[in-house]
């Protein structure tokens, strides 16, 4: 277990990092333009508020769960906590289908072969090359692509920025100006329960839980904490820069809208941000794969070997694939994690001796319940 210094908390945050920004730079542009037009910024800073309340009572249930866990635990906590690690596994089923499907929306708009059978015959075959690996070989040494597309997905957006902050610019000084984005025709609660199904942009400071066999305590609350400051600041200063964009689309918003956002900037921006999309995905696919598999060969006792465990994660990435789109399967995810972190929230009731704690976390559980229950993709 490493303890302490700088270098440990670098390594610690790096994974939260890459499963937060896995996906969400991807698409969350043209989804918030398509529901709140101009108010993007404002529902992205919603959806990290939320994130970093939820991100609260995981390590709250780092610091006073995990030694209650390890000693006598009550029948209630236990079965909430293995309830919560099945939940757990479901969702990275599928955010594995997530992440490949796109990585195809991203590859194949780049070459205008994008169609939702082409998507899906990608996305299976992907899926497929992944079940291989890891039945023959495992997925293991593939574990080292987490760190380098973190590297690059950091370095591709620090390029959207400057270059979408450089068309801003220049649209400022215009005679024209700058035009921000006009939101399609939404009620209220179509608004709130299309921004509910946008959580799984921030998911992934969670994993900071899974990780105390390489880290101690204090590093593994800090490298929450952290990852979610740093992703909410990027998040907000992406969206705030590329909004001004979004007018180029028309009202045409895509899962890979994207790409003619960064084209518009720069067509330097195009390739760099398939190439980071598709590294990204792949290694974000390949991660979940792992952390899935390695729950249920924890969760059965070793009677599901990891390897095999590879399967099962396959069989459901590919029959979601083949039963939604990827903006659809955005939505699932969010719900699949909001109903995970629900049952965090009650894990750390069961556990915390504080009045106001308890009713802090029934809150937090019941706006969780909600996206769970109605979260829906974006349209």
């Amino acid at each position: 277990m490493k303890k302490g210094g700088l270098k440990e908390l670098v390594g610690a945050t790096s994974t939260p990092l890459a499963s937060i920004f896995g996906s969400g730079f991807l698409v969350i542009v043209p989804i918030l333009a398509g529901a709140v037009g101009a108010y993007s910024v404002v529902a992205m800073a919603g959806v990290c508020a939320l994130a970093c309340v939820v991100g609260s009572v995981i390590r709250y249930n780092i610091i006073n769960v995990e030694p209650v866990l390890a000693g006598h635990p009550s029948e209630v906590t236990l079965s909430l906590e293995r309830t919560a690690d099945f939940a757990l596994v479901l969702a990275y089923i599928i955010s594995v289908c997530l992440y490949l499907h796109i990585l195809s929306s991203f590859v194949l708009g780049s070459l205008h072969l994008d169609s939702e059978l082409n998507e899906n015959l990608l996305t299976t075959g992907i899926v497929l090359v992944i079940a291989v690996i890891g039945l023959t070989k495992g997925l293991d040494d593939l574990g080292i692509l987490e760190k380098w597309a973190l590297y690059i997905t950091f370095l591709i957006i620090i390029l959207l920025i400057a270059g979408f902050a450089n068309y801003d610019w220049n649209a400022w000084r215009s005679a024209a100006g700058f035009s921000l984005p006009k939101a399609q025709s939404h009620s209220p609660w179509e608004i709130l329960t299309i921004i509910a199904g946008t959580l799984i942009v921030v998911q992934g400071f969670e994993t900071t839980r899974y990780l105390g066999k390489e880290f101690d305590t204090a590093t593994r609350v800090r490298a929450s904490r952290w990852s979610q400051i740093i992703s909410t600041i990027v998040y907000l200063v992406f969206i705030a820069v590329a909004l001004p964009v979004v007018h180029t689309l028309k009202g045409h918003y895509d899962d890979n809208s994207l790409i003619a956002l960064a084209g518009t900037a720069s067509a330097l921006l195009v390739v760099p941000l398939v190439i980071a999309a598709a590294l990204s995905q792949f290694s974000a696919a390949v991660a979940d794969t792992i952390a899935a598999t390695g729950n249920m060969e924890e969760m059965t006792h070793d009677h599901i070997k990891a390897r095999w465990g590879t399967i099962t994660v396959a069989m459901g990435a590919i029959a979601l694939t083949w039963s939604a789109n990827t903006l659809e399967i955005v939505a699932i995810a969010s719900r699949a994690f909001a109903f995970y972190y629900m049952l965090q929230c009650l894990v750390a009731f069961t556990v915390s001796k504080s009045t106001l704690q308890r009713a802090a976390m029934l809150a937090i559980a019941a706006v969780l319940a909600f996206i769970t229950i109605f979260a829906v993709p974006a349209s």
